[in-house]
């Protein structure tokens, strides 16, 4: 982290530490902590590789990375105002050995607003530590309904070409033969290995792409539903709150007011 250099995660003698900045400025490098860590976006939205999946996470949103977990910040909003706590956690609980992205509930949030007094405490806090010891054993009832939001990079080289395309036209009409043709296979491999590497077919990778970008954008505060709906690739609202709670589970004005 080039937030502040002179921190060393892994040789702070705490259980717990609190890490708050504004306009959060993060190494784009793969890193891990012996500690889990709970990140929470009070406004902006951030882009975080864990494990080879990429996952976003839009305003009053968190994750939870897993000790020991790969991972690094990809790509952010211009102004961002990050909340990182790292924590000592019971590994046996199986909650804390997976990734979890989740809205962050009214509690849980003034808790975490809370907590920005201890931010960059070195030394051990007698009250910190009670404070977030409280924290993180209930965060597997405040992360309950969580959701998986994240798209996978696969490793097979033949598909790089591919997935560059999908990511820089996602919002056009694709000719999935053209994506063949980029990857020199017939459009039956291309399926194939495609969906062994990501788990989704091309449309499905591309309408989760669309729906991420959107959650971008809405988080953002910049564009209207409809706006979004339109910015990327959809030619009516209703076509896009349809893909939209199809992933979601919910409707963009839910989205909308869970930010608030």
């Amino acid at each position: 982290m080039n937030a502040n250099d002179s921190i060393v995660i892994d040789e702070l003698k705490k259980p717990y530490f609190v890490w708050f900045e504004e306009n959060w400025i993060h190494d784009d490098v793969l890193h891990q902590h012996q500690k889990g860590q709970l990140v929470y976006v009070e406004s902006g939205f951030q882009y975080i590789t864990i494990e080879e999946k990429i996952y976003l996470l839009p305003q009053n949103h968190a994750a939870w990375i897993p000790p020991h977990a790969i991972h690094k910040t990809n790509s952010h909003s211009e102004k961002i105002k990050l909340m990182i706590m790292f924590a000592e956690v019971n590994q046996k609980d199986s909650f804390y050995q997976h990734v979890n992205v989740f809205s962050v509930p009214p509690v849980l949030k003034e808790m975490i607003k809370y907590a920005e007094k201890w931010s960059k405490l070195m030394v051990k806090d007698h009250h910190e530590t009670l404070f977030l010891q409280a924290l993180f054993n209930e965060l597997p009832r405040f992360a309950e309904y969580s959701f998986m939001l994240h798209i996978c990079l696969p490793k097979d080289k033949r598909l790089t070409k591919v997935i560059e395309y999908l990511h820089d036209h996602y919002q056009d009409e694709i000719k999935m033969e053209d994506l063949a043709d980029a990857a020199l296979l017939s459009l039956r491999t291309l399926e194939r290995i495609f969906k062994k590497e990501t788990g989704l077919t091309l449309i499905k990778y591309q309408q989760m792409l669309r729906i991420i970008k959107s959650l971008e954008f809405l988080s953002a505060n910049d564009l209207t539903i409809s706006e979004t709906a339109y910015q990327v690739g959809y030619k009516s609202v209703q076509s896009y709150s349809r893909s939209f709670q199809s992933v979601m589970q919910f409707r963009p004005t839910d989205f909308i007011k869970n930010m608030k």
